[in-house]
């Protein structure tokens, strides 16, 4: 038996086929990028037609050699926030705009003529964040009022390619918790947000949870994709894809998750989500999870990125072998070389580089970095545990920058609880897959579907330097 995982990135669109085990047995990927919108270059927007046919080419290739009628369910998962005002038909009024488009931010700073956004914080759970469905639908109202005179719904980018496999509109809870509009209580739409910005709840589907049956492929999708033996196979709901990576990578319930990547992003599922404006000053948010009675604390902040522009500055050309060999050989605190990692160009406060005097090489500074980010995920944590009414035990990892044994190791130390290392290569795929299966059948639950996948973690614990970070002053 096999589902067949549709995965919409912002860099890649891939198809990937799992089997019952959590075996990957065929996958194939095509590059993804955003276009220019005619009436500014500046502006970003996503082609949903190219990639349907992008998504439906990676599924022939996936599935080639396959007994395609072993397929049991398809699912499909995406980057969040994004989508588009379509009519009755699903044809799109107007082009997705991407959360790279720089026009929305000025309507998150005047959104208070519609709602503050200390009510829209409170209310919603969602960080203020410019690229939040919500500031895309007044910049629609603002400068498109027409559009929506002959829109019939507004359909997230999952939910887009969804409506192609099958007809059926539908929203994916766990999109919807992105967008800025939902009560973070009640998991629905919220009526006092949506009457603030003048949008009619109608305008959006009703909301499909993780697991659920959407509809199934159309005979007219199956020949686009040049599988008809998948027409009549049920298209299973998923979503977000930040969701189904933590399911996918193993973590339990009040278990934090880092995703580590060139943005660490740090997210737990709690029953709990009690934010203050404090919390959303310093980046918290906070959205649906799969399963509908959890809530989804996280943060996010640069993280991989530094470390490849301090390899960029003092590694150009070697590899992360060099690097992470040399940063093992320099003692804890990095000879007092000392970091701050704010390096983006819009933020508030600056980063630097302290401690330098003669003697100290490349390699101190590639520690102080990931000592840095290690002090940051700590302060990190503390506040999403204050948010999330939890205490951790242990951290799970994933993703690019938990192959860094090095960084690892400090990570375990400064917070002196052990680091999970998941053995989980693709979490998403595999956290879409165990709800398609659950979906299909197959299991009784995505949870029994997890179990029988057999998710595994590589521990590192704390070790003879946790003392030392432990009595270090955080750099934070």
């Amino acid at each position: 038996m096999l589902v067949l995982c549709l995965d919409c990135g912002a860099t890649n669109v891939r198809a990937m086929t799992v089997d019952a085990t959590g075996k990957i047995v065929g996958k194939a990927s095509s590059p993804n990028a955003t276009v220019p919108a005619p009436e500014n270059p500046e502006f970003h927007h996503w082609d949903a037609d190219r990639i349907f046919a992008q998504l439906s080419e990676c599924a022939r290739k996936a599935l080639a050699g396959t007994d395609v009628s072993r397929v049991k369910a398809v699912t499909v998962t995406t980057f969040g926030v994004d989508g588009a005002l379509v009519d009755a038909r699903g044809k799109l009024l107007y082009p997705v705009i991407s959360w790279k488009c720089p026009r929305t931010a000025a309507v998150m700073e005047n959104v208070g003529k519609y709602i503050s956004q200390d009510e829209l914080n409170r209310v919603s759970g969602v960080g203020a964040f410019a690229f939040n469905t919500i500031y895309k639908l007044i910049w629609l109202k603002e400068n498109r009022p027409e559009l929506f005179d002959g829109a019939a719904a507004w359909l997230f980018i999952s939910n887009l390619l969804t409506h192609r496999l099958t007809g059926v509109m539908a929203t994916d809870r766990t999109m919807a918790g992105t967008s800025q509009m939902t009560d973070l209580r009640t998991g629905e739409f919220s009526d006092e947000i949506l009457a603030a910005v003048g949008l009619k709840k109608e305008l959006f589907p009703p909301a499909a949870d993780a697991g659920s049956v959407v509809g199934a492929v159309t005979r007219a999708a199956a020949e686009k994709m040049g599988l008809p033996a998948l027409e009549g196979v049920p298209v299973v709901s998923a979503g977000h894809d930040t969701q189904f990576a933590v399911f996918g990578s193993g973590a339990e319930k009040n278990q934090p998750v880092l995703s580590s990547g060139t943005w660490e992003i740090l997210m737990v599922r709690s029953e709990q989500a009690k934010l203050s404006p404090a919390d959303y000053k310093d980046g918290a948010t906070a959205e649906l999870d799969a399963d509908p009675a959890l809530r989804n604390p996280g943060l996010q902040w640069l993280g991989s990125g530094v470390i490849e522009w301090v390899k960029s500055l003092g590694y150009a050309g070697e590899s992360y072998d060099v690097m992470d060999a040399e940063a093992a050989a320099i003692p804890p605190g990095s000879a007092g070389v000392t970091l701050v990692p704010d390096f983006l160009p819009s933020g508030a406060s600056k980063g630097s580089i302290g401690g330098l005097v003669l003697g100290r090489t490349r390699a101190h500074i590639y520690r102080a970095a990931m000592e840095a980010l290690s002090y940051r995920l700590n302060s990190r944590l503390a506040r999403l545990e204050s948010v999330g009414g939890f205490k951790s035990d242990s951290l799970v990892l994933v993703g690019g920058g938990a192959r860094n044994k090095v960084w690892t190791q400090i990570r375990a130390d400064v917070l002196g609880i052990p680091v999970k290392v998941s053995a989980v290569s693709e979490s998403t795929v595999l956290g879409a897959a165990m709800f398609a299966f659950a979906g299909a059948g197959v299991y009784p639950s995505a949870d029994a579907a997890r179990a029988a996948f057999g998710v595994g973690f590589d521990v590192c614990v704390p070790g003879g330097n946790a003392a030392f970070y432990r009595d270090a002053a955080p750099r934070d």
